[in-house]
């Protein structure tokens, strides 16, 4: 149970905020890449902030406060040119700094250019994501997690915005026995599935659980029925990578899930996906990696819970647009949430001392690739398995689920 003061502190992202201030530590995605043709702007929000990102005809990028100063139309609109965005109302041009470079109605206006600067913060692409910064320079480097920049995979991006605060989602990501009966007792039930298909599937019981931090975020491990410490799931376990994304997966598909912070009661999700092709084959060329959206609505309005990623929506989102945390009762298989909590009040301290929190990279020679040990399913490479599994998750919705499938069939 949480004070007021410290549900405050671990909640509120606007800036300013202490978690706010932590958080604009890191890189966070904001679009896919396929989202932003040459020329074009997009509006977007990232903790509680109003931007506009563009890219220019030669594809870079710009990211800028979405309100023009002369009479706030929203740049999302505007047209990108070599020298930046058009306001699309009267046409002030804005470059990558924020600079106003160009106002096309006025005359002898060096000193208007100036009063109109407004503030533009740093975009970077990669692996089929534009990413946005916000924080102070100077700006650490953009992390090149594995499932990014691999060669020889398939990707997709799901997404879906979520009207709730990002932290009661992360939590789940160190809640691992909620996987027994939500995804085992409570999915099996919508899919009519028999006491013994729960049992071999999500729903065997958890024997003991295990936490550990590590540079870049937290591991879990745990032990199944039937299961021990010899086992993957636990002498290697799965990692958290703080803040903000879970990675999960095995030998032949891999996952990140990243809860991006739009506001204080909005997360967008994405589910960033590799599929490797079997050993000593090659995946088919993608010419640019697509996004789609997953459904976790009914049309009447009620969740989608015959998914998995369906139920865990539901558990994250009907918590309310901020969980009360001064009411709850955490019991022993929660320590996992108790330490990432306190791991978020140290960072939040650091970062108040004038110190990079975890995980932030500034050292190239160490950015080269960061991989992540994961534990792998023995069942992996059997393509039953796999379209079970697809089947039941956001990747039902893929557009490339098909392709996936023929390419670990082979």
């Amino acid at each position: 149970m949480l004070s007021p003061e410290q549900q405050e502190r671990l909640t509120r992202v606007g800036p300013g905020t202490p978690m706010g201030t932590m958080l604009r530590k890191y890189w966070f995605p904001i679009l896919a890449s396929t989202e932003l043709p040459a020329g074009q702007a997009r509006e977007v929000r990232l903790m509680g902030e109003d931007l506009a990102v563009f890219r220019d005809p030669e594809g870079e990028l710009g990211l800028l406060e979405r309100h023009c100063p002369h009479r706030g139309a929203s740049l999302g609109y505007g047209l990108a040119g070599c020298d930046g965005v058009a306001c699309p109302y009267h046409g002030w041009v804005f470059d990558k700094q924020g600079r106003c470079v160009n106002m096309p109605a006025e005359s002898g206006k060096s000193g208007l250019l100036r009063k109109a600067r407004i503030t533009a913060y740093r975009a970077e692409e990669m692996g089929g994501l534009i990413f946005a910064y916000l924080g102070p320079d100077p700006a650490p480097l953009l992390p090149r997690y594995d499932l990014y920049v691999w060669d020889n995979v398939l990707r997709d991006i799901g997404r879906a915005e979520l009207p709730c605060n990002w932290l009661q989602i992360m939590e789940n990501s160190v809640d691992p026995v909620h996987v027994e009966y939500l995804h085992g007792h409570h999915l099996a039930a919508q899919l009519s599935l028999d006491n013994d298909a729960r049992e071999k599937g999500y729903g065997r019981k958890h024997e003991k659980i295990g936490f550990d931090v590590f540079e870049y975020g937290i591991v879990k491990r745990r032990v199944l029925a039937g299961g021990s410490e010899k086992d993957e799931d636990w002498r290697v376990g799965h990692p958290l990578v703080f803040p903000v994304t879970l990675r999960v997966g095995a030998q032949n598909q891999h996952r990140f899930q990243i809860r991006v912070p739009v506001d204080d009661t909005t997360t967008m999700h994405y589910w960033y996906s590799c599929y490797k092709p079997p050993l000593g084959k090659s995946a088919p060329q993608q010419e640019s990696i697509p996004i789609y959206e997953v459904p976790w609505k009914k049309n009447n309005g009620s969740f989608r819970v015959d998914f998995v990623d369906g139920g865990d929506i539901m558990a994250w989102v009907s918590q309310g647009p901020i969980a009360d945390r001064c009411n709850e009762l955490l019991v022993g298989s929660d320590r996992g949430i108790v330490l990432f909590r306190k791991l978020l009040f140290e960072q939040m301290e650091r970062v108040a001392s004038g110190l990079d929190p975890i995980g932030v990279i500034r050292d190239a020679d160490q950015n080269d690739l960061i991989s992540f040990q994961q534990e792998h399913n023995k069942l992996d490479g059997n393509i039953e398995f796999l379209k079970r599994a697809m089947d039941i998750s956001h990747a039902r919705f893929s557009p490339i689920r098909e392709q996936v499938l023929a390419m670990l069939a082979d």
